[in-house]
């Protein structure tokens, strides 16, 4: 290889790292993190910011009761506590579909009721009542070594046969 060609070789060498050097930030400002373990799912968070675990949530909790916790992208969700002294299969994001707030559990009404603009919601999260137009957001809660999980709800909505509106 003669010096020229030597030359060549190292100008191109060098502006190629510098340009690729330049252009790696760039390319992960566009590229999305991942979110939580794999398959998309988080431990559910108390109030306090400590893991749901199920054995001394259920000693705590009655049955029918709806729990808030920290879901999925830290949004509020709702925990469901079924008769069985089980935790439900699902769980209710509680972002209000109207204008985003957080929807609270009213016991005595048996549904949700948003204090904004008074849209409800029955107890698996179904709208009965405008302005909201759409349903609250499921996510899937598994009990995994004795702790919640929640991953993104993807199947048909169980409520409305329709495909969820939130994926």
């Amino acid at each position: 290889m003669g010096r020229r060609q030597f030359m060549n070789f190292l100008t191109f060498g060098t502006i190629t790292g510098t340009v690729l050097g330049a252009l790696y930030p760039v390319v992960k400002y566009f590229i999305p993190p991942s979110s939580g373990a794999s398959g998309g799912g988080v431990t559910a968070k108390d109030a306090l910011g400590n893991n749901v675990v199920v054995s001394e949530f259920l000693a705590k909790h009655a049955p029918g009761e709806r729990v808030l916790t920290q879901g999925l992208k830290g949004d509020p969700t709702y925990l469901v506590v079924e008769n069985d002294q089980a935790i439900a299969n699902y769980g209710l994001n509680a972002v209000c579909t109207h204008l985003g707030c957080v929807v609270p559990w009213n016991s005595g009404e048996n549904k949700f009721m948003c204090p904004c603009h008074g849209s409800q919601y029955d107890q698996t999260g179904k709208v009965v009542r405008g302005p909201a137009p759409l349903s609250l957001a499921l996510v899937h809660a598994t009990v995994e070594e004795d702790k919640v999980q929640f991953t993104p709800w993807t199947e048909t909505d169980f409520r409305t046969g329709k495909d969820p509106w939130w994926t």
